[in-house]
């Protein structure tokens, strides 16, 4: 009987950064080898500041817990971000097999496969690229969504999902201009019908979220403001949106956004540059961006996207055969 390599579950390998942990944890968990094992590095310098550049003493300068698993050679690690980079060089020394997300800016030889965005020029053969960002988002996601927060269902319809972010050097957007864009939206509201559902995260203006608390103040809402609103209720947004608007400052956002089956928007979308206008531009040509502002149209055949599933899928086929 021939034999059959078993893997373990992965080890994910972030700094904590929220879009990096989403990144790793939604590749790791889309292998479907397990229960993913998550270590927030604690990198000191000077590896701090050199990574990905490899120097000695690499399995301590990335913390305690990092020194732990590298002497205990776990089979497959996932990583996000430059902090990770470094250390999962300092696992593959070890004979780890290490899935490297986001360009490291150096050589790619250095991992056993990368995956980037199709924006950046960073290409090999051990190199996988992507349209926007991996995440969790899929049809079991959304319908989990929607069953931990049924009362949503109850919102009159259409319902819209808002997903506000903040400014960034890519996306340089102003306070006055997002006021706009809920006043805009408010009043669609209110002449059409149907309601709110809006969340903001940690990089949104604080006075943005009283604001958006006022302008749809009359109308059918659920805003989550991330200041004492209890639970996250992102999934359930997305999950029972008929339709979804979101600023124009975050990849992982607007990705997804668009793993949905709803038609979406972006706000201020003339504010993007450098790689955000090219992944908008990209969505355009496929079809999955509504081309004007608030003039909502579908035919009903919106195709997700969905990279995470064909990334894993390659993975597999490349790293991990039976």
């Amino acid at each position: 009987m021939p034999y059959v390599k078993r893997w373990s579950p992965p080890w994910t390998i972030t700094d904590g950064r929220a879009g990096n942990v989403r990144q790793a944890v939604a590749l790791a968990s889309a292998l479907k080898l397990g229960a993913h094992q998550p270590l927030v590095l604690s990198p000191r310098a000077p590896w701090r500041w050199l990574a990905p550049r490899w120097l000695p003493g690499a399995a301590r300068g990335f913390g305690p817990a990092f020194q732990q698993l590298a002497a205990a050679h776990p089979q497959l690690a996932i990583g996000c971000g430059r902090q990770a980079a470094g250390a999962l060089r300092e696992l593959r020394r070890g004979g780890t097999t290490v899935v490297q997300i986001l360009d490291p800016r150096i050589s790619a030889r250095h991992w056993d496969l990368l995956v980037v965005p199709e924006h950046d020029r960073l290409r090999g053969s051990n190199v996988l690229t992507l349209l926007g960002s991996l995440n969790p988002v899929n049809d079991d996601w959304l319908a989990c969504g929607r069953a931990a927060f049924a009362a949503f269902g109850t919102l009159p319809g259409p319902r819209t999902a808002l997903l506000v972010g903040g400014p960034t050097p890519h996306a340089p957007w102003h306070e006055p201009h997002m006021v706009q864009v809920f006043q805009q939206l408010a009043a669609q509201l209110r002449a059409e019908g149907g309601s709110l559902l809006a969340t903001t995260s940690r990089r949104t203006p604080p006075a943005l979220v009283g604001a958006l608390r006022s302008a749809f103040a009359d109308v059918p809402h659920v805003i989550w403001g991330d200041g004492g609103d209890g639970v996250n209720p992102y999934a359930g947004l997305l999950g029972w949106a008929n339709r979804v608007v979101v600023s124009p400052d975050s990849v992982n956002l607007l990705s997804e956004a668009c793993a949905t089956r709803m038609p979406v928007a972006v706000a201020l979308a003339d504010q993007a540059q450098a790689r955000l206008a090219q992944f908008q531009q990209a969505l355009r040509e496929r079809g999955r961006l509504q081309p004007r502002w608030l003039d909502w149209h579908t035919d009903g055949r919106v195709t997700p996207l969905r990279e995470t599933t064909r990334i894993a899928a390659e993975v597999q086929a490349r790293l991990l055969p039976v």
